[in-house]
């Protein structure tokens, strides 16, 4: 993010910086820099490979609040939303792609590195209305809103984007590499605490470089190249700027460069000079382009119109750009409220979107196939327009299907494909009065039941479950569906990991109203044990990996389609749905003891929750559905061993779904 270079240029430089003790004030967030910072500092590369531990991000973001909040700090998060309709960010988005890509290999094989877990973000926003930290989802980049909300309330920006180093903010930016959320400290003599933190200063940074104006800081930032891309043609210039003779050995690497324009830089008043300058050392047939190119990239940096204190205190807020969208009033409230993901408004503006990558077996097709089908119908209603539109009317004369391009991987290349939206929607979806602008006027009974025919369920399959767990059976029974086919105990560990999920959500969350016997508590305990000793293997089945990321790609899928229906099924919480670490340990433990299978015995009612799970989804799908698992001849020495070790062991789970009373847990949940 930012200006390549620009961190490490300021960071090594200690003179730019003053000691903040950030205390009983507001504070303007950077909710995507947040997330990244938070998950990749709470997890180790093992459990990113694994697909990431979401209980852990949930913890950590309620830890991170907890602390601005014992400091009296008012904080708001401000997260990025699409592309814009210009969509200026595409090169640079595709090579942060194809950068996840080879992380991702190099995850697969062992080695380090960093890669957001698929669900990461959805996780954060749960989180923050968990919390109920405000927070405001921009029509596109929020950079420029950011700014103009610190401006305007005169506090620090916190980020880990070097744009806000260019930015004019009156309240500084605070690193989050600086931010020492962690370490709060008692204030000295007054009440409360306070927390460490470095603050930039724009002002600061330019006396150190003379007469330098914070004006000429956009154009230092274009000159150096930021996300929009580098401006072409300037080789000429760059050839005859100045490197100070200080700088490491007369190299012009980059921060030598950076020091040059900024020293160049401080002969100019206005930016209008300083672009002449630039432009008279360029061949004359190139420099009208490149000076309305460098004045347009500087615009990145101008203040905002938007104002987002009115999203704070209306719940709305005006954005020119939002509203020359076209996009109906409902989807502009839904993304505004975090409420719709921005992968819809990209596939609905620019019919393009990017499946994130993950920790998969790259010689196998994207996981994200697997979930294609539900892709399709979501592209079908974004892209379904009435037949008297004008959309219509040009897509019928060009005599084309409506559909999406989706950059996803190959093996380990990212490519570009068309996907074609699905035509073959229910007869409902089909009427002219039910087109994207009217989609919520579609009764609630026939949104469910387009979503349920997607996902291949029947309501009457989840009626028993609580609500906020129909969503991810009816995900897990379309998963059982994936290629290659899904093993048994991936099933059983995957379903092993929800209902453990569902003993701490009744054993531990004070906002359940279900109430857990001693029995309960005591399956709880036993469960932590056998997980405690457990985490620290190292075992790693790629092609299980493989299988637990496709069913992760059906939950996203499925999560985006519910939303864009407006929630006719409860949205589970995804920090007690999955982690990865512990599908995995379960999934290798299951090879090698079966027993593991009756780990809550001691709870009646979470051995029957598993139970009717695993029957229900089982029950979904032909006998034959499951692939075979072939064991290794360690794994089946572990096996006989084990064996040995239980034969008194009597099997509690009742044999038959028909055996189990489903109206008893179906009170485990809170149903809204």
């Amino acid at each position: 993010m930012g200006v390549p270079g620009l961190t490490g240029f300021v960071g090594e430089r200690g003179a730019f910086f003053s000691e903040l003790r950030l205390r009983d004030s507001k504070l303007v967030i950077d909710g995507s820099s947040l997330y990244h910072r938070l998950c990749f500092s709470s997890s180790t590369a093992a459990e990113l490979r694994r697909g990431g531990d979401y209980g852990v991000l949930a913890a950590t973001v309620r830890r991170f609040f907890g602390s601005l909040r014992a400091c009296g700090v008012a904080a708001v998060v401000v997260l990025d939303g699409g592309r814009g309709a210009a969509d200026r960010k595409l090169p640079t988005l595709r090579d942060r792609a194809a950068e996840r890509l080879r992380v991702a290999h190099g995850l697969s094989r062992g080695q380090g590195g960093c890669l957001l877990p698929l669900l990461a973000r959805h996780t954060f926003v749960q989180a923050l209305r968990r919390l109920r930290v405000p927070f405001v989802q921009c029509f596109a980049e929020a950079d420029r809103e950011i700014a103009a909300l610190a401006r305007r309330w005169g506090c620090p920006v916190l980020s880990l984007d070097s744009d806000f180093c260019v930015f004019d903010l009156p309240g500084g930016y605070c690193p989050l590499s600086r931010f020492q959320w962690q370490e709060v400290c008692p204030a000295e003599g007054a009440p409360g605490c306070f927390i460490p933190a470095l603050c930039f200063s724009a002002d600061g940074f330019c006396r150190r470089f003379g007469r330098l104006q914070k004006n000429l800081l956009p154009l230092f930032a274009v000159l150096c190249g930021n996300d929009y891309g580098e401006v072409p043609a300037l080789q000429g210039f760059f050839g005859k700027l100045p490197v100070r003779a200080g700088s490491p050995g007369g190299r012009r690497g980059k921060h030598g460069l950076m020091r040059g324009l900024l020293e160049w830089l401080a002969q100019f008043g206005e930016p209008a000079e300083a672009v002449e300058d630039v432009v008279r050392h360029l061949k004359a047939q190139r420099r009208e382009e490149v000076r309305q190119l460098l004045h347009s990239s500087m615009e990145d940096y101008a203040p905002s119109d938007v104002n987002l204190e009115d999203f704070f205190q209306l719940g709305k807020y005006e954005s020119e750009e939002a509203s020359s969208s076209g996009l109906p009033q409902w989807v502009l409230d839904g993304l505004a409220k975090g409420e719709l993901s921005p992968f819809l408004s990209d596939a609905l503006m620019l019919r393009s979107t990017f499946l994130h990558v993950q920790v998969e077996n790259m010689q196998r097709p994207s996981a994200h196939s697997t979930a294609l089908p539900i892709r399709q119908v979501i592209y079908g209603l974004l892209l379904k327009a009435a037949p008297s539109s004008e959309a219509a009317a040009a897509s019928k004369q060009a005599n084309k299907p409506p559909g999406v391009f989706e950059f996803d991987r190959s093996q380990k290349t990212l490519t570009k494909t068309f996907v074609q939206a699905a035509a073959n929607l229910p007869p409902r979806f089909c009427d002219e009065h039910f087109a994207l602008e009217k989609l919520t006027e579609v009764p609630m009974s026939c949104r469910r039941m387009l979503l349920l025919e997607t996902l291949g369920v029947k309501m009457s399959f989840l009626e028993s479950f609580p609500s906020h767990l129909q969503l991810p059976v009816a995900v897990t029974c379309y998963w059982t569906h994936s290629e290659p086919k899904v093993k048994l105990l991936q099933l059983k560990a995957l379903l092993l990991m929800i209902v453990s999920g569902e003993l701490d959500r009744i054993t531990n969350d004070p906002d359940c109203t279900a109430l857990h016997d001693e029995d309960d508590s005591i399956a709880y305990n036993q469960f932590l044990k056998w997980k405690e000793k457990k985490s620290q293997s190292k075992d790693f089945d790629l092609d299980a990996a493989h299988s637990f990321c496709q069913w992760q790609c059906c939950l996203q899928m499925g999560l985006y389609l519910n939303q864009l229906l407006s929630t006719p099924l409860s949205e589970p919480d995804l920090s007690r749905l999955y982690s990865g670490t512990l599908v995995h340990s379960l999934y290798q433990e299951l090879k090698s003891t079966p027993s593991v299978e009756n780990m809550f015995s001691s709870s009646p009612k979470m051995t029957q929750l598993y139970q009717v799970l695993l029957n229900t989804v089982k029950s979904s799908v032909s006998p034959d559905c499951f692939q075979k698992v072939t064991e290794t001849k360690s794994e089946s020495r572990k096996k006989k061993k084990a064996s040995k070790k239980r034969k008194a062991i009597r099997c509690p789970i009742p044999e038959t779904q028909n055996s189990c009373d489903f109206n008893r847990f179906a009170s485990l949940g809170v149903d809204d």
